[in-house]
């Protein structure tokens, strides 16, 4: 390799991060000189080897934040971009002289669309500006890249000319883009392939691959190139940039690693903080990534369905072909919903600190169960919630709700209307009004029950984040035995309400009958 700083080998690929660049002309994601200078010091300890800190010809704060990454952080090489013109080169030289590696990225359109229809240069006029624009930044930088803009769309005789063309005028690295993200991955792999068969002092040059999203390929197409010889690839975190973005560096590095027995590479990425990475420029640009996105989306290692878990538990490698603290993230999960079984709910809770015989973990599975048809996710602080009020209301229900409605609403009487069971299995039913819904389902079920009580306390907490959290309703009630507290959780505050009311009726309930008194201590008491 020419370039004395290229760390390419041939089992040695080059990480060239545009996030910085291409990834912040993603429409909403462009970045202060702050946030600029915090990612790029993420992306020094990530272990980029390359960092495109901007186009210092755009703007003056595109100059300014490509000089503060220059003086700032040490390590990697920082490249502008540049057209190939005077003015641009200029620019890219004054925001990065203080940087101790520097590389001006110098690029022009070779595509038969690009000349007649934006540059409206013919080809020999293309060959001459490139050539010119190499030499320009060759007069100032040691390192200069060249991009033949729309490469996968340019003819190869062609391209092959204009690549062999700026190698003599003193290209160190020359990247191929796909820039609309037309190629397939066997015909970019043709493309390299051929200007490796058919450009003079090719090999002297590290050649580089720098691909677009428009059809979902551009990992696949990064990955084709480096399978034919491509020792840099352009990237950005988490995939942003122009429309549908860029090679997702995350992606293609882990690639790299977990199929070395096909690829044969490796890089200097410290991938253990990948995630981490993702996290901050996803908090920076406030682009989010996808839950489904591969190596940091929050699905990424996680797993619902039952067969999977069990799976899993049994032996990692049956559904996980990474490791998750690999890319930073602590542990896998397997998320608990409506598709898990026993063994997953029996292991969270073993790691919860709940040893539960088989009639308890029934009992907690089939509250699971009815949860997680309400619940898209449950959360660890669902599942004490389910073993506390379960062992609390361990015993005998005098009374069960079969059947709840309310209405309520500006100028709308509330109302309730409420159907119980008693033991035994006989239905009775009541409606009421009150001052609230919650207040006229207290009414209905009083009204049934037969038990008149005077609320002295009402709260609700969530129990959980998001949308369907669970609230757990707790109150204490006094009534002529003694006073009681009741609690209920549900996803439905009313329901709660209705499970915590109907809890404190059967404590009552028991403490009047036979041996009541002492059952409703112990509940009082919390004991199993």
């Amino acid at each position: 390799m020419s370039s004395k700083d290229s760390v390419a080998s041939m089992d040695r690929v080059v990480i060239f991060d545009t996030t910085l660049r291409d990834g912040e002309q993603s429409p909403g994601c462009s970045m202060n000189l702050g946030q600029k200078l915090r990612v790029a010091k993420a992306l020094n300890e990530l272990g980029v080897d390359v960092i495109e800190a901007g186009f210092a010809a755009a703007s003056p704060g595109d100059l300014e934040a490509i000089q503060a990454v220059s003086r700032e952080v040490p390590g990697p090489i920082v490249a502008s971009l540049s057209r190939c013109n005077r003015g641009d080169i200029e620019a890219s030289w004054t925001a990065l002289r203080d940087a101790p590696r520097r590389r001006c990225h110098v690029f022009l359109a070779t595509s038969p669309i690009h000349r007649d229809f934006k540059l409206k240069m013919a080809m020999e006029e293309i060959v001459k500006r490139a050539v010119d624009g190499v030499r320009l930044a060759r007069e100032k930088f040691d390192d200069v890249e060249f991009s033949t803009e729309d490469a996968a769309r340019t003819e190869l005789p062609f391209l092959a000319e204009v690549v062999e063309r700026t190698i003599e005028a003193g290209a160190t690295t020359l990247n191929i883009p796909d820039t609309v993200g037309y190629a397939l991955p066997q015909t970019y792999a043709e493309t390299l392939s051929y200007l490796r068969q058919h450009v003079r002092g090719i090999d002297k040059v590290v050649m580089s691959v720098h691909c677009h999203n428009d059809l979902g390929l551009a990992v696949a197409n990064s990955l084709a190139g480096v399978m034919v010889g491509a020792r840099q690839v352009e990237c950005t975190i988490n995939g942003i940039g122009e429309r549908a973005g860029n090679a997702s560096l995350e992606e293609v590095v882990m690639a790299l690693k977990t199929r070395q027995d096909v690829l044969g590479v490796r890089t200097g990425i410290h991938t253990e903080k990948l995630f981490p990475t993702s996290k901050l420029v996803s908090q920076v640009t406030g682009s989010y990534v996808q839950r489904n996105k591969a190596i940091v989306g929050q699905n990424a290692f996680a797993h619902e369905a039952g067969i999977h878990q069990h799976g899993m538990l049994t032996h990692r490698e049956t559904y996980e072909i990474m490791r998750p603290e690999e890319v930073g993230f602590s542990r896998s999960s397997l998320v608990l919903g409506k598709h898990s079984g026993r063994h997953a709910l029996k292991e969270r809770l073993v790691s919860l600190g709940y040893k539960l015989d088989d009639a308890q973990l029934d009992r907690v599975f089939a509250d699971f169960k009815v949860l997680a048809d309400k619940k898209k996710e449950i959360y660890d602080a669902d599942l004490e919630a389910l073993v506390i009020h379960g062992q609390l209301l361990k015993g005998q229900q005098m009374w069960e709700l079969a059947a709840l409605s309310t209405t309520s609403g500006t100028g709308t009487l509330p109302a309730a209307s409420i159907a119980l069971t008693k033991a035994g299995g006989e239905r009775f039913q009541a409606a009421c009004g009150g001052d609230g819904p919650v207040d006229a389902v207290f009414k209905a079920i009083e009204q049934i029950t037969g038990v008149a009580v005077r609320l002295r306390d009402y709260r609700i907490a969530a129990v959980t984040t998001g949308e369907d959290a669970q609230g757990e309703v707790s109150l204490e009630v006094e009534h002529e035995s003694g006073v009681y507290r009741g609690r209920a959780l549900s996803t439905d505050i009313i329901e709660g309400s209705a499970r915590a009311f109907l809890d404190v009726v059967n404590r009552i309930a028991l403490k009047s009958g036979p041996g009541g008194a002492r059952s409703a201590q112990a509940m009082e008491e919390g004991t199993p």
